[in-house]
């Protein structure tokens, strides 16, 4: 009797056989969706960084970042007001993993922004960097994702690059880098919340709620007498630090949309070496041969993740029976 068929695409094993073997995670397109919204959020965190150095020495962190909340939230207004149609993705659903999300968000914030002020911009984003090895982690066991030898090698490398532009002694781990580690772990956390709300939430409610509840928090902690004190050469910075940050967020829901965490985690490493170029240029902090080769050995294990993830598709056909009839025995 005749066999219906069902066509799935596989790798291939290295002896050319397909018993074993697991489904192709990223295709070419989808690779190229996942690095152009990784590049919005790599540019957007770093205008972040020097609007929060440009504001630190008239507003305190909290105030910062509740002005950050605020102005993302009028944008998402104003955007609503345009297309009233997007409220319609708004729910309240998972209102409790909102919550812990942007709970825990706003803490490794408020750790990571104090430690700009502290230390060189490029010692913070690589510090900040123990991160994807938090993610790479804690993704198989909370998304049910696959853990491949090029992810855990882009990882590997990556910190390897970190620790090439650190160059850790004992002047690295003083309390301001601690806050740094400790802000990386609450990044991974909420890099994992994300993911799970990009199975059911649109990318517009996830920045809905994320301004919304950061900005109960910072007016909680902060209060709102701040606003007075805020004068007009304040503002382009009060700007900047809030579009960045609400386009920031929404590259990256849209990055993880498209793809693992663990392929998108992996492209951020790209910031180091555009932090450290920028801290160079504005800030006059000293730029040496080791952040290039620490870029070097980042960008290498990108390279060889992103190669990873797009191997070519081989179909397999399985036979698929139908329930034995007489003519079957």
């Amino acid at each position: 009797m005749p066999f219906d068929s069902e066509v799935s695409y596989k790798r291939p094993l290295r002896n050319g056989t397909n018993f074993g073997i697991e489904t192709l995670v990223t295709s070419p397109r989808q690779l190229l969706v996942v690095v152009a919204w990784m590049t919005g959020t790599l540019l957007s965190f770093s205008v972040m960084a020097i609007a929060i150095r440009g504001l630190s020495g008239s507003l305190s962190i909290l105030e910062i970042l509740t002005l950050r909340a605020a102005v993302g939230l009028l944008i998402i207004l104003a955007v609503m007001a345009l297309r009233p149609e997007l409220r319609r993705g708004i729910s309240r659903k998972r209102l409790r993993l909102h919550v812990l999300r942007n709970s825990i968000h706003f803490g490794a914030q408020y750790l990571w922004a104090w430690s700009l002020v502290l230390l060189p911009l490029a010692t913070v984003f690589a510090l900040e960097f123990t991160m994807p090895a938090w993610t790479i982690l804690l993704a198989p066991f909370f998304l049910g994702e696959r853990m491949t030898p090029s992810r855990i090698g882009a990882v590997i490398l990556g910190i390897a690059g970190v620790l090439v532009i650190v160059r850790p002694g004992l002047g690295t781990f003083q309390p301001a880098a601690l806050m740094v580690l400790a802000a990386a772990l609450g990044y991974a956390i909420q890099i994992i919340a994300t993911k799970k709300l990009t199975a059911t939430d649109s990318t517009f409610a996830i920045v809905f709620w994320m301004n919304v509840i950061q900005l109960a928090i910072g007016v909680t902690v902060a209060g709102v007498a701040f606003v007075g004190k805020i004068e007009w050469s304040l503002v382009p910075g009060i700007a900047a630090i809030g579009a960045a940050g609400l386009f920031a967020h929404f590259c990256m829901s849209n990055a993880f949309r498209a793809g693992d965490a663990s392929l998108v985690v992996p492209l951020d490493f790209l910031r180091i070496p555009l932090i450290a170029v920028v801290g160079w240029w504005l800030y006059s902090e000293p730029l040496d041969i080791f952040v290039f080769a620490g870029a070097g050995l980042i960008i290498s294990g990108i390279l060889w993740n992103l190669r990873a993830e797009t191997r070519p598709l081989v179909a397999v056909v399985h036979p698929a029976r139908h329930d034995a009839g007489p003519d079957d025995r």
